[in-house]
Order: structure tokens, then sequence, then C-alpha cells
């Protein structure tokens, strides 16, 4: 979940802000500590413009949602 808000340019206390908890929650599910809820991660993905699964997929699953959109992209030019 880091890197997707490293690139919004948000820290963990604007994040934090934004979706109504605070920086010590941030810090606990960016570093795995604490599994959020549903809600939690619903929002946290909406705040990131992720899908919950981008947001907390394994570290080797991990694909944002440009690279999902270049996968698409690329599976429907091959198809033609």
């Amino acid at each position: 979940m880091r890197p997707a808000r490293v690139l919004t340019g948000k820290t963990q206390a604007q994040l934090a802000a934004e979706i109504g908890v605070s920086r010590q929650t941030m810090v606990a599910v960016e570093a795995g500590d604490y599994a959020p809820s549903v809600y939690l991660a619903l929002r946290l993905a909406e705040a990131l413009g992720e899908t919950v699964e981008a947001l907390f997929a394994e570290p080797n699953d991990r694909k944002t949602s440009d690279d999902r959109k270049t996968a698409d992209a690329r599976g429907r030019h091959e198809e033609k």
C-alpha cells in the first residue's frame, strides 16, 4: 500500500485524516501489522485511486491500475 500512497504524494497523516483514522493505524496497515476492515480497505482504495486487490496483494502479485489497463489493452490488441 505504501507505494500507492507515495505515488499520490500524500503523507500517512494526510491519508489518515482523509479517511478518518489515526496516523498510527496507517503505520500499522502499511507495515502489515493490522488487517483493515473491508470498509477501511474500500476507503483506502478510493482515496488512493486503486482497487482493494491491488493495494493488498502479495508483493509478487502487485499490479497497479495502470499495469492492469496496459495488460487489458495488450490483450484486446492481441485478440484482433
